[in-house]
């Protein structure tokens, strides 16, 4: 099944007093282009978090995202009581051998240096595993999404391979007009140099070797088979490069049909065809 490279996934929890919340989009790209931005603390985790993704998520410009709130009491802040009290005891001192009266000491000391200390975080197993399996949660909710665009490109290709397979269908009906075309001006061409006379022997071989250069059997069958591959790739999985090789492959063989068509219904089917073709191009380049 097909599935678009562009998406987002995100999914959420709660460990202890955090709120964890995970985001990722992805948008095209040729390769696999990983950017992940997370607090510090859980940049021990990158690695793994990295190998999950280009695990599960092929190609893609791929921005992870990683957000904690703290919802509860935080002890990772805690007073330095025994500093605190020193420093009351000297400033205290301080202020009276020089007389002053003020007795506002707690703004100046909670300004002194080391009075909060702030405790290291460090993860724990639980919580390494908890924020591990967040991640595949949200990777897991980008490639639904992705899912989801790729049956609606699978709908697109499904259509316009179709219109091109009609305007194909279409062409048999103008060629033996068109070959009739190409014998009256021929002949018409030959009467005005000759004035009117000409062999009819050469004037047939002449035909066939023309005719044959505008052939364009090969081109309807080999235009035909390609469609056809498309149709059967499209329903594989990360077949977006292998498509984009078919559509070129199915636009020579367009290019040439219109090169050799030489009448204009069959170049309006031509230029039909490069329309949806186009389209398509658009589509494979979102394709993964």
């Amino acid at each position: 099944m097909l599935k678009s490279m562009t998406g987002f996934g995100k999914a959420s929890t709660t460990i202890g007093s955090k709120k964890i919340s995970i985001e990722i989009r992805s948008l095209n790209s040729k390769s696999l282009d990983l950017n992940t931005r997370m607090p510090s603390i859980y940049k021990e985790l990158d690695t793994s978090i990295r190998k999950m993704m280009s695990n599960s998520l092929g190609r893609g410009k791929i921005d992870f995202a990683l957000n904690y709130d703290i919802i509860g009491e935080n002890d990772a802040v805690s007073l330095n009581e025994d500093l605190a009290k020193a420093y009351y005891t000297e400033l205290k001192k301080f202020n009276d051998s020089i007389g002053e009266t003020s007795s506002d000491y707690l703004g100046h000391i909670l300004r002194m240096p080391d009075v909060f200390s702030k405790t290291k975080e460090e993860l724990s197993e639980d919580e390494k595993e908890a924020v591990l399996k967040l991640a595949q949660e949200a990777i897991d909710s980008l490639n639904d999404f992705r899912r989801k665009e790729g049956e609606d490109l699978e709908t697109e290709f499904s259509e316009r391979i179709g219109d091109i397979g009609s305007l194909l269908a279409e062409v048999p009906k103008y060629e033996q007009e068109r070959i009739d075309i190409i014998r009256e001006r021929m002949k018409k061409g030959l009467e005005d140099i000759s004035a009117g006379t000409y062999d009819d022997n050469r004037f047939e071989q002449e035909m066939i070797f023309y005719i044959e250069k505008l052939d364009v059997a090969e081109e309807k069958m080999r235009l035909s088979n390609h469609l056809a591959y498309f149709k059967e790739t499209a329903k594989l999985d990360q077949s977006g490069k292998k498509l984009g090789f078919i559509a070129q492959e199915i636009g020579r063989e367009i290019n040439t049909l219109g090169s050799k068509s030489n009448h204009a219904e069959m170049q309006k089917l031509v230029i039909g065809m490069k329309d949806n073709l186009e389209k398509i191009k658009e589509q494979v380049l979102n394709t993964l």
